[in-house]
């Protein structure tokens, strides 16, 4: 059942990390369920402190990840619209241009979606768009970082109890 736990939380924990990108995983706290249940194996002992710990950083950064990309936009002067555009676009742009759509998608859904708000600026829709852009690759970034180390965390606590488990 350990073998078991161990390759469940693994696989949890690279789906975090694809969840960083998408915006329908939430990729922290994906990877955290990973290492939770990997805390679940009998071989591993339970440390309440730092499951704790690395929760409150996945929740954060749950929580980071809806202001950052908002006040990116806002910072740049845009709309609800250029957000919602911007998580439209990232999936279109996945689906239809691979890993270039998670470039491309976010900025042209921006620019797309402030352009339906007012479609007499486009140097403002242009300048929103890149704000809502910019807020999504840092939002992303943070996701990926701790989505990293959160794998790194599960690596070494199963090359620590490796003996033990197989």
């Amino acid at each position: 059942m350990d073998i078991a736990l161990v390759i469940i939380g693994f696989i949890l924990c690279l789906i975090g990390i694809i969840g960083s990108f998408l915006p329908v995983l939430p990729g922290p706290l994906t990877s955290w369920i990973g290492l939770l249940i990997l805390h679940f194996a009998d071989v591993i002992p339970q440390n309440w402190t730092f499951l704790g710990i690395t929760l409150g950083i996945a929740v954060l950064v749950w929580v980071l990840d809806y202001i950052v990309p908002a006040w990116g936009t806002k910072r740049f002067g845009g709309t609800k619209y250029g957000m919602i555009g911007s998580s439209i676009g990232l999936i279109i742009g996945l689906l239809f241009l691979g890993p270039f759509g998670i470039i491309i998608g976010p900025f042209a859904g921006a620019f797309i979606g402030e352009l339906i708000k007012d479609s007499n600026d486009s140097s403002k829709a242009l300048k929103a768009a890149f704000g809502s852009f910019l807020g999504f690759l840092a939002g992303t970034f943070v996701k990926f970082v701790v989505s990293i180390a959160f794998i790194i965390l599960y690596v070494n606590k199963v090359w620590e109890y490796w003996g033990e488990l197989f």
